[in-house]
């Protein structure tokens, strides 16, 4: 039996229930098969596969918090942290209902090559809970925050694990978590990123996701002798990175026709109001549906499937699995030839399959959105020395390390006669600076 059929069945015995987590480790094992091959000896002497499958350390704990009408709830916190190879552990947190082990495991595990990706110092982990902060005041969640944080306090700090925020972790809840952070260690330090301006934030750290997989399909596009500028793009949520993904397309010239959140998508044929959509979903945390009654000519469609909408270039920006093989399907008939993943793994294997095969060019979330945690690096390091960059110098430095990004994964594909497989090659890519350093360390 093949090392990496090896490997897969291991994962498959040792985490059971875990299909998130499975799906993750088996498109790696699957892209990086001729890189193993190549090596293979040396590998399994030195068990790097099963080292790399393996987190260094996985933390789960209970966070008991009130209520305004003084309501206890027990919700779950989890903290994995997979490999420091590179440095301390990187990755965000995210409050969600759908936060279990099987998430987190593979959000963790998809950090530690998206990480690797970007060049900078950053090791991969991940965190969250199943905690859902939509219809909570700000009280409660203030209250869950400092919960949590009185056990994860333990396990983190500015050389050891930097978590930022994710799905259902915004400014507010960093500050919280922050505030807790510094009142239990009477530390002021680099231990979590995506801080306010005022207290040892980054500029473009907001922006950063979306901004970077504008920059990764805009250097794509050039290097197939086309530009960005006049291209359709429908993009799906209206968080953090759908927002900045629409805002920094439409500066550089393309339409954004859509944006979704869990109720419907929304159509606007003139494109997307960005002013109209952070009011809704930044200031007044509403639901999508309000644009359609605050744009003219705007169209709401509950329960709609957004990947409906004819396009040139497609950006799922939501969360995992939210395009599935039909939607694929449904896109290419409708002639997309883009797709760039701005959230982690939104497209299911079926999807990607059906890109891969049908010639659509397929940026994967791992090399598309490490826009944010490459800024929230940039974070750490004006923080270690108490020196802050100016919001140009940032946004060029990101789109530099896009660029550079693209450069790597193309290249590494071409390596293995992949040429135009984005996902091997940002596996590929990923994977080898990791097991460099691993190999340099030891067995550790």
């Amino acid at each position: 039996m093949a090392y990496v059929d090896e490997i897969m069945e291991s994962v498959l015995a040792r985490n059971p229930g875990e299909p998130e987590f499975h799906q993750a480790v088996r498109e790696v094992l699957g892209s990086i098969a001729p890189v193993i091959a190549k090596h293979e000896a040396d590998y399994r002497e030195n068990k790097i596969l099963e080292r790399i499958v393996e987190p260094e350390r996985s933390i789960s704990f209970r966070v008991p918090w009130v209520d305004d009408h003084g309501k206890v709830h027990v919700n779950r916190g989890y903290r994995v942290q997979f490999n420091s190879t590179l440095g301390p552990y990187k990755g965000g947190l995210r409050f969600h209902p759908t936060v279990n082990r099987s998430v987190i495991n593979f959000l963790g595990f998809e950090q530690i090559f998206k990480n690797s990706l970007t060049g900078l110092s950053i090791g991969g982990g991940k965190g969250g809970s199943d905690f859902n902060p939509k219809g909570k005041s700000d009280r409660e969640i203030m209250g869950f925050c400092q919960a949590f944080m009185s056990e994860l306090f333990r396990y983190i700090g500015a050389r050891e694990d930097v978590p930022a925020g994710d799905i259902g972790v915004g400014a507010r809840e960093v500050g919280f978590l922050y505030g807790a952070y510094k009142k239990l260690t009477k530390q002021f330090d680099g231990a979590l990123t995506g801080k306010g301006l005022e207290w040892g934030g980054s500029l473009v750290r907001t922006e950063a996701t979306g901004y970077g997989a504008v920059y990764i399909t805009q250097e794509m596009l050039k290097a197939h002798g086309e530009e960005i500028k006049g291209k359709t793009i429908c993009v799906s949520g209206s968080g953090n990175v759908a927002t900045y993904a629409v805002q920094k397309a439409q500066q550089l010239g393309a339409k954004v026709v859509t944006v979704s959140d869990s109720d419907g998508y929304v159509y606007d044929e003139n494109g997307i109001n960005v002013d109209v959509l952070k009011e809704i979903k930044e200031v007044r945390r509403a639901r999508i549906k309000e644009y359609a009654q605050e744009v003219p000519g705007a169209k709401y469609y509950e329960d709609g499937n957004v990947w409906e909408v004819p396009c040139e270039i497609a950006m799922p920006c939501a969360t995992q699995n939210e395009l599935d093989e039909e939607s694929a399907k449904i896109l290419v008939a409708n002639g997309c030839k883009n797709v760039t993943e701005g959230a982690n793994m939104p497209s299911t294997e079926g999807a990607t399959e059906v890109f891969l095969e049908s010639g659509v060019r397929f940026l994967p979330g791992k090399a598309a959105n490490a826009g944010g945690v490459a800024v929230s690096a940039l974070e750490m390091s004006q923080n270690a020395v108490q020196l802050y960059r100016s919001f140009d110098d940032l946004d060029a430095q990101l789109n530099e390390i896009m660029k550079g990004i693209y450069k790597k994964i193309s290249e590494a594909a071409a390596d293995y006669d992949l040429e135009g497989n984005f996902v091997a090659g940002a596996n590929i890519a990923g994977f080898r600076r990791v097991v460099k350093a691993m190999r340099a360390m030891g067995y550790v």
